[in-house]
């Protein structure tokens, strides 16, 4: 046996590759589907439901945690897969009545638990295969009368000419239509086929939710970017007093781009790997052009191109924008460091002037206070020798007097510098 530990993520890496498989489908047969746009948080509440379903027909119910779930309830089947914004569900029922989308797939489904799906629908289309008849393309327009109301369809051969797929991507009673004709494919490629049908139209709308935020940031950019250039105008003129105000004013900017790209961040990277995963299926369809039809890759593309062009462009300009005041912002912050620097240095050179005046102030203070202590000390020694005048000493009270001014003021001008010395050193 091989006995090397497996690792712990091996199995669902591997279970991983075949989830999500279509689901194969035989014409003639009608299908719903939706797309409910949800969060993380009801992701609990979304495989409950879907639990209370399968117990309704006695199936078995899905495991906990899981994002992909599939079941033949008899009267209809059942496709329920979770994506990181949005969850989708298909219903298939076999056969196709003579009128299809009046007795679509949906109304096989228990209506009461139709009410209470969580979420908010984004997409839902019927979809109905059909076997070819004969070899022919389909007519499009007698499809766009009994199918769409006359409207202008948008189709074309799908899987190589293995089959054709009509749409009019408009909506009727609340729902998109889709026809699907089966001229040959197997009942996999068919599932694919269809699945890739549907992603296209679902990942285009999910693509199209940053669009109201690009529009909604245009105006804001527009008068972001004048206050910027206002800014900077400022800077060749501005005056030191005038420097601080700019400072706060270019922060205060920085901080609403900076609030503005954190919060539409995720929405604008969200939609570039959906326009993504369009392209992608559109390439998967293998289309082959219907004469005087629009195909999907052209219809999709002309309409979805621009708008993701223009939220690419916001996102540019935003990003743009911010680059541009952080450098503002540092130039005129190296302004002020210097501004500031310049003052601090005439700040210490007062303070050297200050203290340059205090010393001589102190000096001054020194030699007062030399020749105050030396007049007292002179005349304690004056008084010294007159009592030992008194007590009949012959002593000269004068020339004593006069001899110890010189040694006494050279006393105290040591006692006193050597005090000085002491207390610097102490200080330092």
């Amino acid at each position: 046996m091989f006995a090397t530990p497996e690792h712990p993520l091996r199995q669902a890496l591997n279970a991983e590759l075949h989830a999500r498989q279509p689901e194969a489908l035989a014409a003639p047969l009608r299908l719903t589907f939706l797309a409910l746009y949800s969060d993380a948080a009801s992701r609990g509440q979304e495989l409950e439901h879907v639990r209370e379903l399968a117990r309704r027909h006695g199936a078995p119910l899905p495991p906990d945690g899981t994002a992909h779930f599939s079941a033949d309830f008899g009267s209809f089947r059942l496709k329920f897969e979770r994506h990181s914004e949005f969850t989708r569900y298909k219903f298939i029922v076999a056969g196709a009545e003579d009128e299809p989308f009046g007795q679509p797939a949906l109304r096989a489904v228990p209506q009461d638990w139709l009410a209470r799906l969580p979420g908010r629908l984004m997409v839902a289309t019927h979809v109905v295969v059909l076997r070819a008849s004969d070899p022919d393309t389909p007519n499009a327009d007698a499809l766009s009368t009994r199918h769409f109301a006359g409207n202008p369809l948008v189709g074309a051969a799908i899987a190589g000419g293995a089959g054709f797929a009509f749409t009019d991507y408009r909506l009727h009673a609340g729902f998109g239509r889709m026809v699907v004709v089966d001229r040959g494919m197997s009942e996999r490629q068919a599932g694919r086929m269809v699945q890739r049908l549907l992603e296209i139209d679902a990942y285009r709308l999910m693509a199209l939710l940053a669009l109201p935020v690009a529009q909604e940031l245009t105006p804001w950019l527009t008068k972001a970017e004048h206050e910027l250039a206002d800014v900077s105008a400022s800077l060749v003129t501005a005056s030191e007093a005038n420097e601080p105000s700019l400072l706060d004013q270019l922060t205060r900017l920085e901080a609403q781009i900076e609030s503005r790209e954190s919060q539409h961040h995720y929405r604008f990277t969200a939609a570039q790997a959906y326009h993504g995963l369009v392209r992608r299926r559109l390439e998967e369809l293998r289309e082959v052009r219907v004469d005087g039809v629009q195909n999907f890759e052209e219809f999709t593309e002309r309409r979805l191109g621009p708008a993701m062009n223009t939220c690419r462009s916001v996102w540019a300009r935003l990003e743009s924008l911010s680059q541009r005041v952080a450098r503002t912002t540092q130039l005129l912050s190296t302004r002020v460091d210097i501004s500031r620097e310049r003052q601090n240095q005439q700040l210490l050179e007062s303070m050297n002037r200050r203290s340059a005046a205090q010393l001589r102030l102190q000096q001054t203070v020194e030699g007062l206070s030399v020749a105050a202590i030396t007049y007292y000390i002179v005349g304690l020694v004056g008084y010294a020798a007159k009592g030992l005048h008194a007590l009949g000493f012959h002593v000269s009270v004068e020339a004593v007097t006069a001899l110890s001014i010189p040694l006494v003021a050279l006393a105290v001008a040591y006692g006193v510098r050597h005090a000085r010395r002491i207390v610097s050193h102490a200080v330092q």
